[in-house]
């Protein structure tokens, strides 16, 4: 769980200021290629008012007070309706590329245009004779762009990576009291929960031992009875927290260590586990329905996977609306099993829904513990195995389709 959340911070943080970093380089990416068309457009306008041998100098600022601008190679042409030529400036340009971008001109239904091939930016306008064309060279823009685009890409990359390598590090040292502190958690719930064993073993053999002595007063054996019962109840949470502790260890030190992996046949589990809560779901005003797909096979803890089955199962029958049936379904994919416990009950809430599989969260607030048997614990176990397993689980609810438990594998 640490780590999943320490991978996370790592892609939030990559992720907000990556976008930081793209919107600057991009907004000066933008800027530069604004900045370079307009020039580009103030050369082309030039080239239309101009007289058809005007020919720009370095530094020159023209008669009035609007400047030329750079010394861009800019061509004018006058030209007839028809494509002929009629006089042109001096700047040279192959012949077969001007016939070529003066097609294209007067082929055109726009005024103005670019033609990235050429690396030739133009512009029109009718006179007496036709057309003045005026053209501008933009090989040098083009050029100074795609190397600035180029140059941005490669910032962005090497800056990404360096930002890895930081984040990462300082999210190993941001996350060390909290991993000291998760760790002291699981420890003391292991601990606390071995140690409470051997008392309740004491209290339910006394409990015991009272209620089969024929002497015990029968308000003395009620109170005996009680006490019995709530043992009983507290071993059975005992467990629970046990299970806790192992599936945590489990997430947190490896399966391979904690869990007892070994080849299993999962459509056999799962059908014997349909099979078990045949009588339950009948006492309950149900029945269960399975489709399960034969022969798929999983690595897996036999004895933990059969508790997250049975849970889904006791769980999907518990809430059922009676007279339904709980739909148990197994199948395999290209690259996953997925099993999917289904039952027709009134809706979980969204907020409900969101916290299904939270410790000690229970759903319906109105039952008491007596009526449905639990503490809250049963699905965040089933979600502790089966992420111990390396899966996912999920769970839906509508009132039109019912309520849905689905495990990837």
């Amino acid at each position: 769980m640490l780590q999943k959340l320490r991978r996370e911070f790592v892609v939030i943080t990559m992720a907000l200021v990556g976008l930081v970093l793209v919107v600057a380089l991009g907004s000066t990416l933008v800027s530069s290629y604004m900045n370079q068309s307009s020039i580009v457009y103030s050369a082309l306008t030039h080239g239309l008012k101009e007289d058809i041998d005007f020919t720009p100098r370095f530094g020159d600022q023209g008669d009035g007070d609007e400047p030329h601008g750079p010394n861009w190679l800019t061509l004018s042409a006058d030209v007839s309706t028809d494509g002929t030529i009629i006089a042109k400036s001096s700047y040279y340009i192959d012949p077969d590329v001007l016939t070529q971008i003066i097609a294209e001109v007067l082929s055109s239904s726009e005024d103005s245009g670019h033609d990235a091939n050429l690396h030739l930016s133009w512009m029109r306008a009718q006179n007496e004779t036709g057309w003045r064309i005026s053209i501008v060279d933009t090989q040098s823009v083009d050029s100074s762009l795609a190397r600035q685009t180029m140059t941005d890409v490669v910032i962005v990359l090497v800056a990404m990576a360096v930002l890895f390598a930081i984040v990462w590090v300082i999210s190993a040292w941001i996350m060390k009291p909290i991993q000291k502190s998760w760790d002291s958690q699981r420890r003391f719930v292991s601990d606390a929960s071995h140690e409470l064993k051997t008392p309740l073993a004491v209290i339910l053999a006394n409990t015991q031992i009272l209620l089969e002595d024929p002497n015990v007063p029968p308000d003395t054996r009620t109170w005996v009875e009680s006490t019995n019962d709530e043992a009983s109840h507290m071993k059975a949470l005992v467990e629970d927290l046990l299970t806790l502790a192992r599936t945590d260890e489990a997430q947190a030190d490896g399966a391979k260590r904690v869990l007892a992996l070994e080849d299993i046949d999962f459509s056999e589990l799962v059908d014997e586990c349909a099979i078990e809560f045949d009588g339950v779901a009948f006492e309950r005003g149900c029945s269960i329905e399975s489709k399960i797909e034969p022969n798929i096979r999983l690595q897996a803890d036999r004895t933990q996977m059969a508790r997250a089955v049975r849970t889904l199962i006791d769980n999907a029958t518990k809430y059922a609306t009676k007279g339904t049936a709980v739909d148990v379904r197994l199948k395999k994919t290209d690259k996953h099993v997925v099993l999917t416990v289904h039952n027709a009950s009134a809706p979980m809430d969204p907020e409900d829904l969101e916290h299904i599989f939270d410790r000690f969260y229970r759903s319906d607030k109105a039952r008491s513990r007596e009526e449905t048997g639990g503490f809250g614990l049963g699905l965040a176990i089933c979600k502790g195995i089966i992420d111990a397993h390396g899966g996912t689980i999920a769970a839906t609810s509508t009132a039109e389709e019912g309520t849905t438990f689905t495990v990837t594998l």
